[in-house]
C-alpha cells in the first residue's frame, strides 16, 4: 500500500540540527533545503509527500507552484494555522496517512484518524539512512535469512504491542 507521508515542515526543521543552520540564515533557505532533502527522500521511497508550512504570504518560489520535484507544498491561509491543515489531510487520509511531527496535539490527532505517526527526528534519521543506501547503493529487498532454530524463548512477555508492531512494520517500510 502507498502511503501519504504528510511533514510538519517547520516543525521539521526546528527539531533538526542540520536544516535548522539554514532556517537560522534565512527562513526562506530553510524551506528550500528541507523540500530538496525530501525530493532526494521521493526519489528513492516513491511515497506521496507533503509538508505543509504556516503561512500563505510567504514570498517564494514554492508559493507559485504546488508541487517541487514531486513534494506537493502548502502553505496555511491567513490566520489558519498548519496544524489545521494537517489535521484536514489525517480525516481525508485515515489510515493511508503517516504524520511526521512532534506536536503533542497533531500526534493525538492523527493517532485518533488512525494514521501512523512519526516523531520529527526519527522522521529525519529514515531520510538520512535513505540517503546513505542510495550513496552506498544498498537495495533495499536484502535476503530474507529465514528461520533459524533457536533455544531462546520468545514468549507472550517479549511481544510488542499490536499499535508498536503495526508502526514497526510501516516504519521499516520508510
Amino acid at each position: 500500500m502507498a502511503y501519504h507521508i504528510i511533514v510538519d515542515g517547520y516543525n521539521l526543521i526546528r527539531q533538526s540540527h542540520a536544516f535548522r543552520k539554514f532556517d537560522l540564515r534565512d527562513i526562506q533557505l530553510g524551506r528550500e533545503t528541507l523540500v530538496n532533502a525530501l525530493a532526494a527522500y521521493r526519489d528513492k521511497k516513491k511515497h506521496k509527500l507533503t509538508v505543509v508550512f504556516d503561512g500563505a504570504n510567504s514570498i517564494s518560489y514554492m508559493d507559485r507552484r504546488d508541487r517541487v520535484q514531486g513534494v506537493e507544498i502548502k502553505f496555511s491561509s491567513n490566520g489558519e494555522p498548519a496544524d489545521d491543515v494537517i489535521k484536514r489531510m489525517c480525516d481525508h487520509e485515515r489510515e493511508k496517512a503517516i504524520v511526521v511531527s512532534s506536536d503533542r496535539e497533531i500526534i493525538d490527532y492523527a493517532l485518533m484518524c488512525n494514521a501512523e505517526v512519526m516523531t520529527s527526528p526519527e522522521f529525519e534519521y529514515k531520510m538520512k539512512m535513505a540517503a546513505a543506501m542510495e550513496y552506498f547503493d544498498v537495495d533495499d529487498d536484502l535476503p530474507d535469512r529465514g528461520w533459524t532454530v533457536t533455544t531462546k524463548k520468545k514468549g507472550p512477555g517479549k511481544r510488542l504491542s499490536k499499535r508498536a508492531r503495526k508502526h514497526k512494520k510501516i516504519a521499516a517500510k520508510l
